[in-house]
């Protein structure tokens, strides 16, 4: 039975399901289910950020996202959670990818709740459903692409020219997403058992949901491949209530100049204003084209400063978990506020930069060679880093021990990451400083990985 993590007042109590409210107090409080609740929501909800505990409870609802693989008994989960009914529950969120977003949507469509339909969620997250809806929808902020099937991608009608970006249509994170070279090179990676291996294993219970959503006539295994953009990157989030978009805000994708690997997300953006205002109404036209209602979204931008081209990257349906502390130290609202506040067929509150930090930034912390870990921070590091300087989170990932050399299967092909730093600050000196501060405090240290 799931744990429930109860949210009231500063108090935090832990019950079964069974229990919906913990007093009487609690009646008038409304109850969201974190189905599938990730690595952020644990994180970003431990701290009980003072928005969300002045206005909800929530319960996290077994399994993790991390929990569930290729033999994951998906729709028969989403049927369960239905046939449970409401149990108390005012809203049911996910900010999980795959496959919370899209469970959350089942369910909370069957039940009655604020939610966008799983077929909206699919079709905006399927990258190659979703550009052909964004080159009617946004057709001039949508690269060329092709949509094909990785066993035939010989046969295609291949019209772009190499080399060209090559993602699979359902991403996770930046798992096989990468640049191809030429024909060989595409031969090569397609080819691969990891290729494979993700299509034919990890995709399964991917594979139920569209079938059971969208029908047969949407491969869910298939791979695009797209014209390579250039530029600075950006992600503006923001949020579907019903029939009504609005922008929450922009952060810089901070890559890493040789790799491509995010070195840092930072909020607010520093792209010019007016970049920013069409990004907003492209993204608000985009989510609600889409016919997404009732969610948060993400959407992926290059800005090319050169000819002021802006491209359309990707839209992701959901709430992004590692951003959700941001809008908090700047703005004074919670990234997990507004998503409770949707699920509840609420309107977010409206806040700008009226929280304790100018800026804020979330930093994951990478190797771009194979190691092996020699020292990793202890709780007591970890609580002593943190309580460095003000609403500063830090996760860790690995232990001593571990060796950290498959950067494909787990990460974006070029780095592993082994940890991640949320912080504020009231400049990007300072903002900086702190992280070097912060990095040294944790302690970790590394060395030269075995011969394999």
């Amino acid at each position: 039975m799931a744990a429930r993590a109860s949210v009231r007042a500063g108090k935090v109590a832990v019950a079964g399901l069974a229990c919906t409210r913990t007093s009487c107090d609690d009646a008038a409080v409304p109850l969201v289910r974190v189905v599938f609740p990730t690595a952020w929501d644990r994180k970003q909800l431990a701290v009980r950020p003072p928005d969300v505990v002045a206005e909800y409870e929530y319960e996290f609802s077994a399994p993790d996202d991390e929990q569930c693989g290729a033999d994951f008994d998906v729709l028969g989960h989403v049927d369960a959670l239905v046939a449970a009914g409401r149990r108390g529950a005012d809203g049911v969120f996910s900010c999980s990818d795959y496959p919370g977003a899209t469970v959350a949507a089942a369910v909370g469509t069957r039940l009655g709740l604020a939610s966008s339909s799983p077929a909206a969620i699919l079709r905006a997250a399927h990258k190659g459903v979703s550009r052909r809806l964004q080159a009617r929808i946004v057709p001039e902020a949508t690269p060329a692409f092709v949509e094909f099937d990785p066993d035939a991608w010989a046969q295609t009608t291949f019209a772009l020219d190499f080399p060209c970006f090559v993602k699979p249509a359902k991403g996770c994170f930046s798992v096989l997403a990468r640049r191809v070279a030429d024909a060989d090179d595409m031969r090569a990676f397609l080819g691969s058992t990891t290729v494979h291996d993700y299509r034919h294993g990890f995709l399964r219970p991917y594979q139920a949901l569209v079938r059971r959503y969208l029908g047969d006539g949407v491969d869910p295994t298939a791979f695009v491949a797209e014209a390579q953009v250039y530029g600075r990157m950006a992600t503006l989030e923001g949020y579907v209530t019903d029939g009504e978009a609005r922008a929450l805000g922009v952060v810089d994708s901070v890559q890493h100049p040789f790799t491509g690997s995010f070195v840092a997300f930072e909020y607010p953006s520093s792209l010019p204003a007016a970049v920013q205002a069409r990004m907003a109404e492209l993204s608000c036209r985009l989510a609600l084209g889409l016919g997404l209602r009732w969610t948060m979204f993400n959407v992926e931008w290059m800005w090319n400063e050169a000819d002021g081209g802006l491209h359309l990257i990707e839209i992701n349906p959901r709430m992004c978990g590692q951003f959700a502390d941001l809008y908090a130290k700047v703005d004074g609202v919670h990234g997990h506020r507004v998503a409770f506040d949707l699920a509840c067929g609420r309107e977010p509150p409206r806040r700008s930069r009226s929280g304790a930090h100018a800026c804020a930034a979330s930093v994951p912390l990478r190797v771009f060679a194979p190691v092996a870990v020699a020292r990793a921070p202890s709780d007591a590091d970890l609580a002593a880093a943190m309580a460095l300087f003000p609403d500063t989170l830090v996760w860790n990932e690995v232990a001593a021990g571990d060796e950290l050399r498959d950067f494909v299967t787990f990460e974006d092909g070029h780095s592993h990451r082994y940890g991640v730093i949320n912080l504020g600050a009231p400049d990007s000196v300072s903002r900086d400083a702190r992280l070097a501060t912060v990095v040294e405090r944790l302690g970790y240290r590394f060395a030269a990985a075995a011969p394999v």
